[in-house]
């Protein structure tokens, strides 16, 4: 496939579009994950969240399909999502503010990178059939990606700063995502009886994982800010 082919132009459209869909849940975790950061840093905090979550989405699409089939991969994945989620929905500590922006900014780059390992797991698989081995296409539809990634980002921080409860939202949207993943580990379906039961079962288990974040948050961040009064 030539990139002189009308094939190759529709694929790179049809990636692109892949890529729109795909980017509102890497717009959410580097919105969160920057929401703290001083003003002068969020700019960079967002523009190097996006690289992160690209760069990574070329680096694994051509071995993640081969890795999908590895039972366990998924559910200590959503484990990682769980924890993830859980600590982007919790208040920074106190003192937070006397930690320098460097650090704050590559602790925020680096929770991206983590989130967007996970949840690549599933999306790139949709992203290589839609390559199908062509390099070029790959790393240009991806490419295209960046400032929509970027885009979404800024909007949604703009929201979070207006709307703080929907930090909350977001928490819960990474939830889902990590319940849904769990269920469809290759270790859990086999012992849940097939495809079948566990797509049946894929809508509770993803209420549950984002019911599981927001309770488990509130109550950590209740708890912490207990301790932090009996210490006053």
């Amino acid at each position: 496939m030539s990139i002189s082919s009308p094939e190759f132009w529709l694929a790179f459209l049809q990636l692109v579009w892949i890529n729109v869909l795909l980017s509102g849940d890497n717009a959410v975790v580097i919105a969160m994950a920057c929401r703290s950061l001083p003003e002068r840093t969020r700019k960079w905090g967002i523009v190097l969240g996006s690289g992160v979550a690209v760069g990574l989405r070329i680096l694994f699409t051509g071995i993640v399909a081969t890795l999908l089939a590895l039972p366990w991969l998924k559910v200590v994945g959503a484990v990682a999502l769980f924890y993830i989620a859980i600590d982007l929905a919790l208040p920074d500590d106190e003192g937070a503010e006397s930690v320098k922006a460097s650090e704050s900014l590559w602790r925020a780059v680096g929770t991206v990178a983590l989130a967007d390992i996970v949840m690549s797991l599933d999306n790139v698989v949709a992203v290589a059939a839609i390559a199908n081995g062509n390099f070029l296409l790959l790393v240009l539809g991806l490419a295209i990606s960046i400032p929509l990634i970027v885009a979404g980002s800024s909007l949604v921080m703009a929201m979070l700063d207006r709307f703080p409860l929907l930090v909350w939202a977001g928490a819960a949207l990474l939830g889902w995502i990590a319940g849904e993943m769990l269920l469809s580990d290759a270790a859990v379906m086999d012992r849940l009886g097939g495809h079948e039961i566990t797509e049946h079962w894929s809508l509770l288990a993803a209420a549950a994982g984002a019911v599981f974040v927001v309770a488990t948050a509130f109550i950590w961040g209740r708890l912490r800010l207990a301790r932090a009064d009996n210490a006053a």
